[in-house]
């Protein structure tokens, strides 16, 4: 039995130190995309990436460049209206929508979802566009997602906020998630509310943008 102990105690050293490991990577790729600023650089399209092809074949129309062109355009509202403030930069396919979000490509016509590609962060934007007879059902799973996040996931302090603040939002057919904010720290130094009224304003401009681009 003393043996067995041993040997179960080192194989969670070992699994420690992998995952130890791992953050450490992380982290260091984190400060080369956010670069001196601290803030991801942003693209009106994906570009060069398998994963930019958002799901062609599974949902989502093929296009060189990306998203779609009406897609890229609404995340290119977006990123107009929070210039330096839009930190999403790794865009998701239709396999890690389904499998972040819950929504699988009976469900929709065209999306474009992207988050951060450092996992401290949690910055994210979710358009899609529901097939007719789907549209409470995409919302359903979004807001399904976002509970979880507020009331059951562990998220950094500097996080919470966003995740408080983030919405879900339907637009005609179109329902979006936005969890947006950027920065918070220095507004979490004078109270967590500020903070929240911060990503609420972010996510509010996020959606007027949308909105305005679909001239709705």
């Amino acid at each position: 039995m003393k043996k067995w102990t041993m040997c179960l105690c080192a194989g969670l050293v070992m699994l420690g130190l992998a995952s130890c490991g791992d953050d450490a990577q992380g982290n260091s790729s984190g400060s080369d995309v956010q670069g001196g600023s601290g803030t991801p650089e942003n693209t009106a399209v994906p570009e060069g990436s398998d994963a930019g092809n958002a799901g062609g074949g599974a949902g989502q129309p093929d296009t060189t460049d990306g998203w779609s062109e009406e897609m890229a355009g609404l995340k290119g509202a977006v990123v107009e209206a929070l210039g330096d403030n839009y930190w999403p930069n790794m865009p998701l396919d239709a396999e890690m929508l389904e499998a972040v979000y819950g929504v699988s490509p009976d469900m929709y016509d065209d999306f474009m979802a992207e988050m951060p590609m450092i996992s401290a962060q949690v910055d994210a934007l979710v358009v899609i566009k529901a097939k007719e007879d789907k549209v409470t059902a995409v919302e359903d799973a979004l807001k399904a997602y976002r509970d979880v996040q507020i009331n059951d996931a562990l998220q950094y302090p500097m996080n919470v906020s966003k995740v408080q603040a983030s919405s879900v939002e339907k637009i005609d057919n179109y329902v979006v998630f936005v969890q947006l904010g950027a920065d918070t720290m220095s507004v979490m130094d004078v109270s967590e509310e500020a903070a929240i009224v911060q990503c609420q304003e972010a996510n509010k401009l996020a959606v007027d943008a949308i909105s305005k681009k679909l001239g709705k």
